[in-house]
This record gives C-alpha cells, sequence and structure tokens, in this order.
C-alpha cells in the first residue's frame, strides 16, 4: 500500500474560523438586505461550495424564491445572484480577517506532519482575492499551507474534484492513494470522493456541527454526543473514509491508512 505523501486541507470550519461564522454572517446580511432573510441553517446546508453557487442555492430555496417573487412582482434573475454576490464579498471581506484564527491544535497537527515529509495542500469555497486575506492572516497566527487552491478559472468548484487534481499537480503528488483530503462539510467530504482520494470528516469546529466553541464546551455532554452523531451519521453517508473529532486525531486516521492492508475500492 502507498504511503501518505499530502494532506489537502479545507480552510474555514476545518484549518481556521471555529464554527465556520464568517459566510454565515455575509450571507445572512447580504440576503437581509433585499428584504428575503435566510437563515444560518440554510446557509451551512450548501456550504463548501463556492460562494455565488451558494448564493443560487439559497435562491432556489421555495420560501426565499417565493417571497423575493412577492416582494418583487417578478422572478429572480442571474443579475440578482449576482448582485447578492457583489453584497456578500463586501460584508465578508469587511470581517474577514477576523476569522482567521486557527482551529486549536491545527497548527500543531500540521507542523508534526510536514516535519514527517509531508505536503499540505488545500481547497477552499472562497476565491483567490478572500483568500490573498486569510492567508497571510492565518500565517501570522502560526497556519501555513504548501499550496492553496481556489476555484478561480478551473471548470468548477466543490463537490467536483479539480481543485484536489490541482494540488496533486503542483505539489507533485503521484497518485490519489497517497491523498487525505480533511474538510468540515458534506461539500469537502463528496470533493474528496469525487477525486478518489482518501476523505476525512471533522466534527468539532465544523461547519456540520456549526457551534463555537465557547458553545461546545458549554453543552452537557449527553447532548454534545448526540449532535457529533449526528454529524458523523451525515458524513459517512456522504461517503467519508474516516470522521474525527479533531484535526488533533490526524496522525493516527493516516497510521492507519499506511498500514492498510486492503487495497482501497
Amino acid at each position: 500500500m502507498k504511503k501518505i505523501e499530502c494532506i489537502i486541507m479545507d480552510w474555514a470550519g476545518t484549518a481556521v474560523d471555529y464554527g465556520c461564522f464568517a459566510p454565515v454572517a455575509a450571507f445572512i446580511e447580504s440576503f437581509n438586505a433585499i428584504g428575503t432573510p435566510v437563515t444560518a441553517a440554510e446557509t451551512r446546508a450548501h456550504m463548501g461550495l463556492t460562494k455565488v453557487e451558494e448564493i443560487r442555492a439559497l435562491f432556489h430555496i421555495d420560501r426565499v424564491r417565493n417571497e423575493f417573487e412577492k416582494k418583487y412582482g417578478r422572478p429572480y434573475t442571474e443579475e440578482d445572484i449576482l448582485a447578492r454576490y457583489a453584497d456578500f464579498q463586501r460584508v465578508l471581506f469587511a470581517s474577514l480577517e477576523d476569522y482567521t484564527t486557527p482551529v486549536p491544535g491545527v497548527v500543531e497537527t500540521i507542523s508534526g506532519l510536514r516535519a514527517q515529509g509531508i505536503k499540505i495542500g488545500s481547497t477552499t469555497g472562497y476565491n483567490r482575492a478572500m483568500m490573498d486575506v486569510v492567508l497571510p492572516a492565518a500565517a501570522a497566527r502560526g497556519y501555513v499551507v504548501d499550496n492553496c487552491v481556489t476555484p478561480d478559472g478551473l471548470p468548477a468548484g466543490r463537490p467536483a474534484p479539480y481543485m484536489i487534481y490541482k494540488n496533486m499537480t503542483e505539489l507533485a503528488v503521484p497518485s490519489a492513494d497517497c491523498v487525505v483530503k480533511v474538510g468540515d462539510t458534506i461539500a469537502d467530504i463528496k470533493e474528496g470522493v469525487n477525486a478518489k482520494v482518501w476523505t476525512v470528516g471533522v466534527i468539532l469546529g465544523s461547519n456540520e456541527l456549526g457551534l463555537t466553541l465557547e458553545e461546545v464546551n458549554a453543552l452537557p455532554a449527553a447532548e454534545l454526543t448526540i449532535r457529533k452523531q449526528d454529524v458523523r451519521r451525515r458524513m459517512l453517508a456522504a461517503g467519508a473514509h474516516y470522521v474525527i473529532d479533531s484535526v488533533e486525531e490526524l496522525p493516527a486516521v493516516i497510521d492507519d491508512i499506511n498500514n492498510f492492508k486492503i487495497p482501497r475500492i
């Protein structure tokens, strides 16, 4: 069995921005501005896609579509989608740097894996201009990757596999069997599955759990267990090979894969 040579990390909700709150807040504010509110749960349902595709998905929700038509007397158009995307970017850029703190344990874990010779790639639903804010801010807080691929210029973002393939090309990784994709959304899981790489879902700090660190710590243990079980179930159903509570468990996963004797289907 080939050994793992590369980890491809997601950003918000996996490596930085515990709970993935930056895009949620921007989506909510941009739709509030036109009098057709969306909920946090609705924005999280499509998280991980490119942001313009998520806006398109939000407009497609029956309730949102009906409220828009009632308010404006017409169906939404592509121009409306692009206008919300422009406003989303305005809101996001105003606060994005504030959401670049690494998730606890990520800096130390990824540094340790890099010291073992493992390359650290990354994919994201953010575009290049957004990552031009995130990358240096995260680096200043101790989190650095070897490569970052955005959807810009590719045929599609998640759940298509192109960002993973581009990471593999730019990092000179020869085989999908040598790659682990790590993410916190269902779109992340499907991206990894579609690329036919090892795919790992992370629960704590994830978009799918949707809680701040303080909320996680305040939850009764039984309630937290139930919520984690629900996220685990959904990630496994989407095709994840492993689902872990924290990125700190990633070295053990890699050891398990490296010692795996049966070829992955």
